[in-house]
């Protein structure tokens, strides 16, 4: 369930929720001289809320793993593993490195004095917004084989072992 859930947030937000501080809808509510800056700032709050999300989603993944290990004896397989891993990797890469850095850019390129300071933030928030947006990309494709993974899981073994019926 937390595979679907996390999936499908990561969905909404992408196609539902991420593009709506762009909508004409708000531009209209902040008006012209607000909405570059304000919407922008809105945008912020949302995508840091969504990969709060993505730890969330991430820390209970591992924990039901840890659970599977320790409860019932499954050993975590490797690919499956490793998958989780880099979703919650790529997770704390956006949420800690990308978007304080986008915040910086997003501040300097609409407060600051310089003309050129103004034109090179936005430069460079271009190329660092497209990076984060492959990074989504990616997250959302990790996380469809994920929960690809959790709700078809390999067939147990058909025979049970010879060690069991030992004395």
């Amino acid at each position: 369930m937390n595979a679907a859930v996390w999936f499908g947030a990561a969905i909404f937000f992408t196609f539902g929720i991420g593009a709506t501080p762009f909508s004409q809808e708000m531009k209209a509510l902040l008006g012209g001289n607000n909405y570059p800056y304000f919407s922008g700032a809105i945008a912020q709050i949302f995508i840091a809320r969504y990969f709060y999300l993505h730890m969330i989603c991430g820390a209970v993944a591992l924990l039901h793993v840890l659970g599977e290990w320790v409860y019932l004896g499954r050993t975590p397989q490797k690919p499956g593993l490793g998958l989780l891993m880099a979703l919650i990797v790529a997770g704390l890469l956006g949420g800690y490195w990308l978007q304080p850095k986008m915040k910086e850019l997003h501040r300097i390129k609409y407060v600051s004095s310089s003309a050129q300071a103004r034109e090179a933030a936005d430069r460079s928030f271009r190329s660092w917004h497209g990076a984060s947006q492959g990074l989504n990309l990616l997250m959302l494709c990790g996380l469809a084989v994920y929960l690809w993974r959790v709700a078809n899981p390999a067939d147990p073994a058909r025979f049970v072992s010879t060690a069991k019926f030992r004395s």
